[in-house]
This record gives structure tokens, C-alpha cells and sequence, in this order.
């Protein structure tokens, strides 16, 4: 029995093939003429090669507003099966994979249709693995520049979804179908898993969505990962909303100042122009939705330098409350005047030829009547300066109190409803997009 099973030993191990070379041999990836990588593996032509694709994401770099793209990097694996590449791992001391250049082989032509990056951006290893069953298994490592028509209407409270299609260059659909291995829950919780860099986005998930497109004469398999990003609004909320909504309280508190307006108003008029730059260097140019922000930056600029006009306005009706404030002296004053003007004048002719006739030692009464039209005189003066300090405001005075007062309460109630229909449409929006969040 001993010597039976020795023999028997000994013809396995001359029947075997312990080495990678017999393996190759027997795949005929030796021969220097093989031309099977030419063909898609398959030995029925009417049967289609089913691709495999599961896409991680492992950063996401940057979101360009204005150029309307997404910079990301990605994790590619790809299975399929080549029907020519079987063996029996028994006969081969149990050899199940062996990793082969992707040149003796098929290879898919798989591309991204949004893709903008160039070349050098992907990493792809030059070989692939092959298992016994005819499984073959390859990496691809891209940094990932893609097109993605962005909706900035709710910004910096936007969630975006961008698109990343895969799909063949030259095969149709009846010869290639793509796949995924995985769920999209499944690749959702391994990109958030193994996220090395997020910057301002929140991943939220990565649906899939499997796709025919039809051509004129040919139908394609397109494979779609459409990823829904989500911004963090802290950074813009206190650099740009904050700092406008201060303004506008700064504004609105500025009908209280007794003192002058102008200066501080357009002072901050002025700052406000300032946010505006800032915000023209984030957001693309469009008229057809504007974003939201824009329109709060617009309206605010609008309300100050309204405000600004108003108080030029009610500035030059205070200026002209002189021209009806003040009282004209009044017709019997002035005769009194003008009658003692003349009593002094003709009452020294008077007293000196009464004097050539009668001497005498009394005052003269035209030293008496201009002493007396000094002291009136003072008096009226002293009388006009107390009643121009205390006088009532005049007519233009009045009307600018109501003017002033009427556009504060209209610019109070028109703050009040822009600031709550700002709040009601960015928290509806926010909340219709993520509903889990409001929850």
C-alpha cells in the first residue's frame, strides 16, 4: 500500500504544474502573436459582457461656481469575465489568481462623459488580476475634473448633485452591459467612510442609476452615479450675511442720530459696495436665476441708499425751515421806532431856540428820547434772540419731522417683511432639500 501511494505521488507531481510559466503557457499569454486581447473575451459573439463598476469617492477637492465643475478624487473597480482565461487550480498545486499586464488581455473602453481633467490625472495600474473561473479585476485611481450644472439659487444653503456617467466608447448595448457589485447605500457609507477631504461639502449619498441611451442608429449602457453634496454655510453666513444684515440694522438705527446723517450713511453705503465685490467673485454671471443672495445684497444696497436720499431730502427742508420760521417785526413796532428816530432828530432845533429865549437847567428831551430808543432798541434785540432760540419750527421743518417719520416707520415695516420672506424661502428651500435635516 506504502509503495502505491508513493507512485502515486510521484505521477502527480509529473503531471502537475507547480510554476506561473505553466500556468501562462496553458492561457497561451507566452505566445508573442496572440490576438485575443484584440476581441472582446467571449466564445458565443450574440452573448453581451457584463461590466461590473463600483465607483468610491475619496475626496472632494474643489466646486468651481463659476466655471460650473467638481474636482474629486475616485477609486474605480471593475470586474468582469474573459471566457478564455479558465483553469483548474488542481492541476496548477492550487493557483486560483495570478496578476498579468492588462496588455495580454481585453480591456474595457470605459470613459466618464463629463470628464474635463486631462490625461495625467489617472493613475492605472499596468496590470490587472485573474482569477480561476475567468473573473478578471482591475484598479483605476483618477483625480476627477467633471462638468456639473450648479444651482446656486439658495447659496450658501445649496445642495448640489452632480452626475458622473460611465459608459463605452464603441460598444453597444448588446455587447456591453455595465453594472455595479454594490449598493448604492452600501458605496454611500464606504466613500463617507474613507472620505480623506471634504473642504465646505457634506457628502450625503450616492444613488445609481442604470440607463440606456439612444442614439440615431446605435443604443448605449450608461452607468450613472449622480452624488449629492450638501454646502457648509458657516464660512459665508458670518463673512457676508452677518456683516450685511449689521448693516442694515446700522441703517435703520441711524433715525435716531440728532446730529448729522449723511456721513454715516454713506459711510455705510460704502461698506456695503464692498461685500457686494466679494460677492461678485464667488457667483457666476447669470440672469436667468439669479441667486438668492444676490437678490438680499441688491435689496439691502436699494433700501440704503434710499435711506441715504431721504435724509439729503429732509437735511434741505431743515435748511430752508428760515425762510417761514422766523416772525417779521410788526407794523406798530416800527412806526414807535420811526417816530422817536424823528422826535430826536427835530428836537434838538427846538430846544435851542427855546433856550435863546429862556434858559434853563433841565435835561434837554431829545437826550432823554435817544436814551429811550436805546433801551427799546436793546430790549427788541434781546426779545428776538430768546424767541429764535425758542421758537416753534416752521413750515419745511414740519414737513420734514413727517417725512422723517413716515419713512421710518415704512422702511421699519419693509425690513421687517424682507428679512422674514429671506428667512421663510432659504429654510423652505434648505428643508425641501434635505428633509432629514428639518427632522
Amino acid at each position: 500500500m506504502a509503495a502505491a501511494a508513493a507512485a502515486a505521488n510521484v505521477s502527480s507531481s509529473q503531471t502537475s504544474n507547480c510554476s506561473y510559466l505553466g500556468l501562462f503557457k496553458h492561457l497561451d499569454l507566452i505566445n508573442a502573436k496572440r490576438e485575443v486581447g484584440m476581441m472582446r473575451p467571449v466564445k458565443n459573439w450574440t452573448m453581451h459582457t457584463t461590466i461590473l463598476l463600483d465607483m468610491v469617492l475619496y475626496g472632494i477637492l474643489e466646486l468651481g461656481e463659476k466655471t460650473q465643475t467638481v474636482t474629486s478624487h475616485i477609486m474605480l473597480h471593475m470586474r468582469w469575465h474573459d471566457e478564455f482565461l479558465t483553469w483548474n487550480p488542481s492541476d496548477f498545486c492550487g493557483i486560483q489568481t495570478v496578476v498579468i499586464p492588462k496588455s495580454k488581455l481585453w480591456y474595457p473602453d470605459i470613459s466618464i462623459l463629463e470628464d474635463i481633467s486631462d490625461t495625467g490625472s489617472i493613475r492605472q495600474s499596468p496590470m490587472v488580476k485573474v482569477f480561476s473561473d475567468s473573473k478578471v479585476k482591475a484598479h483605476v485611481y483618477q483625480h476627477l475634473t467633471s462638468t456639473c450644472p450648479l444651482d446656486l439659487y439658495l447659496f450658501p444653503f445649496d445642495k448640489q448633485q452632480c452626475n458622473i456617467t460611465f459608459s463605452s466608447v464603441n460598444y453597444y448595448v448588446d455587447e456591453i452591459k455595465l453594472g455595479t457589485l454594490s449598493s448604492d447605500e452600501t458605496l454611500t457609507w464606504v466613500s463617507d467612510t474613507l472620505m480623506i477631504t471634504e473642504g465646505e461639502w457634506i457628502l450625503v449619498n450616492l444613488t445609481i442609476v442604470e440607463y440606456n441611451l439612444n442614439k440615431t442608429d446605435e443604443t448605449l449602457s450608461n452607468l450613472a452615479y449622480m452624488v449629492t453634496l450638501v454646502r457648509k454655510p458657516m464660512l459665508y453666513v458670518i463673512n457676508l450675511l452677518v456683516p450685511m444684515f449689521y448693516f442694515l440694522i446700522l441703517d435703520l438705527a441711524s433715525f435716531f442720530i440728532r446730529g448729522e446723517k449723511l456721513n454715516f450713511k454713506v459711510t455705510v453705503l460704502l461698506s456695503i459696495s464692498v461685500l457686494l465685490l466679494i460677492l461678485k467673485d464667488l457667483l457666476p454671471s447669470t440672469e436667468r436665476n439669479m441667486p438668492l443672495i444676490a437678490k438680499f445684497s441688491l435689496i439691502i444696497f436699494i433700501m440704503v441708499g434710499l435711506s441715504l436720499l431721504e435724509a439729503m431730502l429732509v437735511d434741505f427742508l431743515m435748511g430752508l425751515d428760515g425762510c417761514c420760521g422766523q416772525k417779521t417785526p410788526s407794523a406798530s413796532n416800527t412806526q414807535v421806532e420811526i417816530q422817536l428816530e424823528v422826535n430826536c432828530r427835530t428836537e434838538p432845533v427846538e430846544a435851542g431856540e427855546k433856550s435863546q429865549a429862556k434858559p434853563t437847567a433841565r435835561p434837554r428831551e431829545g437826550d432823554l428820547l435817544k436814551l429811550l430808543l436805546e433801551q427799546v432798541k436793546a430790549a427788541r434785540q434781546e426779545t428776538e434772540r430768546q424767541c429764535k432760540d425758542e421758537r416753534k419750527p416752521g413750515c419745511y421743518a414740519r414737513l420734514a419731522k413727517i417725512i422723517d417719520y413716515v419713512y421710518f416707520v415704512f422702511y421699519l415695516i419693509s425690513v421687517a417683511t424682507f428679512l422674514f420672506y429671506m428667512y421663510v424661502v432659504w429654510v423652505e428651500g434648505r428643508c425641501f432639500n434635505l428633509i432629514s435635516e428639518c427632522t
